[in-house]
């Protein structure tokens, strides 16, 4: 890029120096053809203002060029340069991670705070969130076809990036299973969990964003992604 302007500006100048040649010879150049005759080296000088003149031709058809591919060359590096990093697209930082559900031998959740309810074994939350997510169904729905569909509202206490902090979520879960009344033989299930505006506290407060779960039927765990938003 530094190489293709020094040249764009070294063309300008041949260009303009050269129309300034020609401009002081212009005046010349009647009287230097009437003494050709008489004086055989002005036909030298005419000689070299015509090669002079085919370079100044050759420099208007590179100038055009080259200054167009400068503009272009400036404009991909503006563009490249505010691109939104991928990470912030939006201003939303993306996460991800796994859980799983808490094993009641380990306990690695404590009891839910006092007024949120746990329909489930908490979720232990790993990866860019640090904690446990705590499930209150609301309504279920099934069909004979075996598909299932659950809502309900969730509650989360751990870290992020090191720092404590509190957030709720509604969320809308749906699911297959091989048996659909007794919740066995799970397909496939996912869910979204889009975060309560105004319900954070810590390192969340102010936050909003969703999360996005994917249940790994084989492994028993569920790996998440998302985005929080300031």
């Amino acid at each position: 890029m530094i190489r293709l302007v020094a040249e764009v500006a070294r063309v300008v100048a041949l260009y303009n120096a050269s129309r300034l040649l020609f401009w002081e010879s212009e005046s010349k150049e009647a009287h230097d053809a009437r003494q050709d005759g008489r004086y055989p080296g002005s036909r030298v000088t005419v000689f070299l203002l015509q090669i002079t003149e085919q370079e100044v031709r050759s420099m208007k058809r590179r100038l055009p060029i080259l200054t167009l591919t400068t503009l272009v060359a400036v404009a991909l590096i503006g563009v490249v340069s505010t691109a939104p990093s991928p990470a912030l697209a939006g201003g939303a930082t993306q996460i991800s991670g796994d859980a799983f559900f808490d094993d009641p031998a380990a306990g690695e959740c404590a009891p839910p705070p006092e007024g949120v309810a746990s329909d489930y074994p908490p979720l232990v939350m790993t990866g860019a969130l640090e904690g446990c997510l705590y499930t209150d169904i609301l309504t279920t729905e099934s069909s004979p076809s075996g598909t299932y569909r659950e809502t309900g509202t969730e509650f989360f206490v751990g870290s992020y990036k090191g720092e404590s902090g509190t957030f709720a979520t509604t969320y809308r879960f749906e699911a297959k299973y091989e048996d659909v009344d007794t919740l066995s033989g799970e397909i496939f299930g996912r869910c979204q969990h889009p975060i309560v505006e105004g319900s954070g506290t810590g390192v969340f407060e102010g936050v909003s964003g969703q999360l996005f779960f994917k249940d790994e039927v084989e492994s028993g765990t569920f790996l998440y992604r998302g985005h929080l938003r300031y």
